[in-house]
């Protein structure tokens, strides 16, 4: 039987396990990247490993999310984070170089190649053949320190692409109806691996865009083989010499296949307040708009903004539009200067901004109260944009562009009148990438800094304990599906400045949920939080289960996980406890819950199902799906003081 491109590439980098879908496999790391938000804490970890150097072939540092440094705090992180890759032997990508999955894309990406990155996006690589795995800090820190990463071996999906996208139509529409076809929680456990004479129709950076939004669908990655249009791409990006052809195998099995076929596929949007709440745009026209913004890891690049550029040109978006373009790169933001496109889109009263995330996770461009914005994003949950009952739209360039023109939500192909002229821009790529983004690499052999810089905000990574026998305590918050990592420990400005202060940044836990949460938590010496399906969707970030770890939370009963999340809960030692609905609609919040075994030697011996018993009154059966290793970190208080020790006795042992 043959192999399908992701089980090629897990077995060669295979170092524990077997591949068989379910089981857990351990693999080599090839590459790893981390941002300002995420970074801080991954580098504190790798300190406290007691580590002196990266082991993997590349590893990145970025400046991403809080570009604008709106606090010394934020300066006093981006400055320690310069220092870790310069003592640790990281690159670092100072503030405003861009968004990391693009830099990294521009610059190292490669095929065959495993990328695991402290954010969700990391999967923007397999548009390039390569395998990008979004996972917590922690996960990033042991992987630098030359540690295996762990997964369970997903259902490998074929999406089969057929025929050619008709005119209007863009990549971002292919992933929209994915999502419109299924859902945000449609991929857990699955790679989309897409396949069929449809993806040589498509460019290199077409097939990012696809792979950056697939982390919407919840799925561990999605991937693209590698064909002659990549290879133009990295001739394009003057690395030719990392083109790697890489095919599954003509008799590969899937666990399962879908078919688009690309010429049915129409402009679409989706509407507050889900990336999967996907309609066709003309089913919203008419829908009046107070901001658009281009940009974003996935349409930020220069090829998805050159179409705005085109459609602008000599145009002027309506007054009561504000219009605003992030590129995702300043070395997309100098090709559109040295091209003259920044004069043309500034002419048409569009702001262009600094090359950063800041706008996807309220750091910036906060939209007004009752107000409609249009974004080339990935993410619409609801209060990500910084204001909390927003209403977030997401849609192509080419939608965003026509609509700021108009003034209101307009499909391309019904402009009104006085835009009738306007023509489709198609897609295009430069003839040669160059740009600034290289000269603000600051490589290993360049380091400005060989010793830890830590300002006073910057505070000690918080450890656990290992797991007790008794483990009681009440039912401190009780939540609905799809509570997301944004609603557990917000993006945004004002909460983010305390990403490297973990007994600060916890006074923000589940603020957006229960403003009371924080402070009821520290005075409860212990609890566990209820919730519905898919919690903990959304970014990467492991400070959603670090804080409620420092608040003392034992673990958190919920009817299904999101992937990354719940490896983050296990990571610092808090139980995922899957139950069923009907006990999730008797356990209220404010019930005492008591586990009744013997937590650590129920966890210890494998105990799939474990009983609580609430209120002294009544007893239902949970599941803890983990298996030996995972359960090994949970006993132990979590990942980093046990892979400390490991790391301790590997020392002592050599």
């Amino acid at each position: 039987m043959g192999q399908t491109l992701t089980e090629k590439i897990i077995a060669d980098h295979l170092v524990d396990g077997e591949i068989e879908t379910g089981a857990e496999v351990g693999i080599d790391v090839d590459q790893v990247i981390a941002h300002d938000l995420t970074g801080t804490m991954a580098w504190l970890q790798f300190e406290a490993l007691g580590l002196d150097e990266v082991q993997v072939e590349v590893a990145g540092q970025h400046c991403d999310h809080q570009t604008y440094q709106p606090d010394y705090k934020v300066s006093d992180d981006h400055r320690f984070l310069r220092s870790a890759a310069g003592k640790y032997g990281a690159y670092f990508a100072r503030p405003g170089t861009g968004i990391l999955h693009q830099v990294h894309k521009e610059n190292f990406t490669a095929p065959g190649k495993t990328l695991l990155g402290a954010d969700s996006h990391t999967p923007t690589a397999g548009g390039l053949g390569c395998l990008g795995i979004g996972t917590g800090g922690l996960d990033v820190a042991t992987a630098m320190g030359g540690a295996p990463f762990y997964l369970d071996v997903p259902e490998v999906v074929n999406v089969r692409l057929e025929g050619e996208l008709s005119e209007w139509t863009t990549a971002k529409d292919v992933i929209l109806e994915m999502l419109r076809r299924f859902s945000v929680k449609a991929g857990v456990g699955k790679v989309f691996e897409y396949t069929g004479p449809g993806v040589e129709s498509l460019s290199a950076p077409e097939r990012t865009t696809i792979a950056n939004m697939g982390t919407e669908l919840g799925a561990t990655t999605s991937i693209f083989p590698t064909d002659e249009r990549t290879k133009e791409f990295f001739e394009r990006l003057g690395r030719p010499g990392d083109y790697v052809e890489l095919q599954p195998d003509d008799d590969a099995e899937y666990d399962d296949e879908i078919v688009i076929d690309l010429s049915e596929i129409e402009p679409l949007i989706a509407c507050p307040s889900m990336p999967d709440n996907v309609v066709p745009v003309r089913e919203v026209a008419g829908t009046s708009v107070d901001q658009v913004l281009v940009g974003s890891c996935t349409n930020g690049a220069y090829e998805d903004i050159l179409p705005v550029a085109k459609m602008l040109d000599g145009r002027e978006v309506a007054k009561h539009t504000e219009t605003i373009i992030a590129p995702a790169s300043k070395q997309a933001s100098e090709m559109l200067a040295r091209d003259g496109y920044t004069a043309e889109l500034m002419a048409a009263g569009v702001n262009v901004s600094e090359a950063t995330c800041g706008a996807c996770i309220g750091a910036g461009h906060v939209p007004a109260s009752d107000s409609v914005s249009v974004r080339t994003f990935n993410r619409n949950f609801e209060g990500r944009s910084g204001m909390e009952e927003d209403a977030v739209y997401l849609c192509s360039p080419e939608v965003a562009a026509a609509t700021a023109l108009a003034g209101e939500i307009v499909d391309p192909r019904d402009l009104p009148d006085d835009l009738a002229d306007l023509e489709a821009p198609g897609f295009e790529m430069p003839e040669r990438y160059i740009g600034a983004s290289e000269s603000d690499l600051i490589m290993p052999d360049e380091a400005v800094d060989d010793e830890l810089v830590k300002g006073p905000n910057i505070d000690e990574v918080p450890l656990k304990e290992p797991m007790g026998a008794d483990l009681d305590g009440p039912a401190l918050l009780k939540m609905p599906d799809n509570i997301t990592t944004d609603h557990i420990i917000p993006a945004t400005q004002e909460v983010s400045v305390y990403r490297s202060n973990v007994p600060k940044l916890s006074e923000f836990t589940l603020k957006r949920v229960d403003e009371t949460f924080a402070q009821r938590a520290m005075e409860s010496d212990g609890g566990f939080l209820v919730a519905g399906e898919n919690y903990g969707q959304g970014s990467s970030r492991e400070h959603a289960a670090l804080c409620p770890m420092y608040l003392g939370i034992h673990g958190v009963l919920a009817q299904s996980f999101a992937r990354i999340h719940k490896s983050n809960l296990i990571n610092f030692g808090l139980l995922p406890l899957v139950i069923d609905e009907e006990t999730s609609d008797r356990i209220d919040q404010g019930d005492d819950v008591e586990l009744v075994e013997d937590a650590a030697a129920a966890v210890a011996d494998g105990k799939e199902t474990l009983t609580i018993r609430v209120n002294d009154d009544w007893e239902a059966t949970v599941r803890l799906e983990a298996n030996e290793r995972q359960r090994e970190l949970l006993t132990s208080g979590g990942k980093l003081p046990h892979t400390r020790e490991q790391f301790a006795q590997a020392t002592e042992e050599a």
